[in-house]
């Protein structure tokens, strides 16, 4: 790798044994659930303006002194690969990745729909590239969706995020991946607990408290279109939670008996403050007795040009 050499974005080897090793029959047997806690922390956006290197050190630094057993990056590294020449993406990236190494934590990574390199036409990026869309994440920092188990809990890390034919993008879970999931869930027994972590939610009420744009929408990129299709697929399995990013607000909404909850993001307002009441932060999940409880948590960060929502 010319980048980065996996010592980097740490920590992905777990995640990819799990996703090599599912079977039919992989998790049929009851495992006893161990307690423990781990950190949820989403759109980082990660850039050098509005200092956002030093506000995504602040929060690595913090997360680490909670002593979790891991953490889970739910999307969005970088302020944005979708729209800048390549040598600034990968720029972006090596910076995430040095800043990370703060955390000590080991990583999973969940792709979001700001770490597709050169989506839109404006990058200059040709879609022959081999690093074009999700090629970079996958030969960088891992599979796009994959799972794996700890402490007797199955964990599942989808890509929520459609690339289109025209390189825009919407929320969407395709075909080849929910065959995935159905195959995943098959080896999963009813009683084994489950939390599943995605970029776009699919069960949010975002749109009943965002301003309503103006703007025309060619596709739904603030949820996911077909969400239908995977969250059946939960039925008759223990999902304690589906742990959720992109909007950067801190929400929680349950159905079917299953909590969705979208996590504020690291980055605030893009740096630029509180998101629709929800100031930057991460989200720490504990799991105990096989019960799952959220705390969030903010990390003092103060925006040097704030505008608040």
């Amino acid at each position: 790798m010319s980048l980065m050499n996996r010592r980097n974005f740490l920590t992905l080897a777990g995640g990819v044994a799990g996703a090599a090793c599912v079977g039919p029959n992989a998790f049929a047997a009851v495992r006893r659930v161990e307690d423990f806690e781990y950190i949820f922390f989403t759109d980082t956006h990660l850039e050098p303006e509005l200092n956002g290197v030093q506000g995504c050190s602040m929060a690595f630094k913090k997360m680490r002194g909670l002593h979790a057993d891991f953490a889970i990056q739910g999307g969005d590294h970088v302020i944005d690969t979708l729209a800048v020449p390549k040598a600034k993406s990968l720029e972006l990236f090596h910076t995430y990745d040095d800043t990370q190494q703060q955390l000590g934590l080991k990583v999973h990574h969940t792709i979001g729909n700001h770490d597709c390199l050169g989506l839109f036409e404006k990058s200059g990026v040709a879609t022959t590239d081999p690093l074009f869309g999700k090629g970079f994440f996958k030969e960088h920092i891992g599979p796009t969706y994959y799972s794996f188990d700890h402490k007797g809990v199955h964990f599942i890390v989808m890509d929520t995020v459609g690339l289109t034919s025209d390189r825009q993008y919407e929320g969407r879970v395709d075909a080849a991946q929910i065959a995935w999931l159905e195959k995943d869930l098959a080896g999963v027994s009813a009683m084994t607990p489950v939390i599943v972590t995605v970029h776009i939610p699919l069960v949010s009420a975002i749109n009943s408290f965002e301003v309503e744009s103006t703007a025309p929408h060619k596709y739904n990129g603030m949820t996911v279109a077909n969400s239908h299709d995977v969250i059946r697929h939960f039925k008759g399995k223990n999902v304690l939670g589906v742990f959720q990013g992109h909007t950067h607000v801190n929400e929680r909404v349950e159905y079917m008996g299953i909590p969705y909850m979208t996590s504020g993001a690291v980055c605030g307002n893009w740096w630029r403050g509180v998101r629709l009441g929800t100031p930057e932060g991460y989200t720490v999940v504990s799991v105990k007795g096989g019960k799952l409880s959220t705390r969030y948590e903010t990390y003092g960060f103060k925006s040097v040009d704030p505008n608040n929502t």
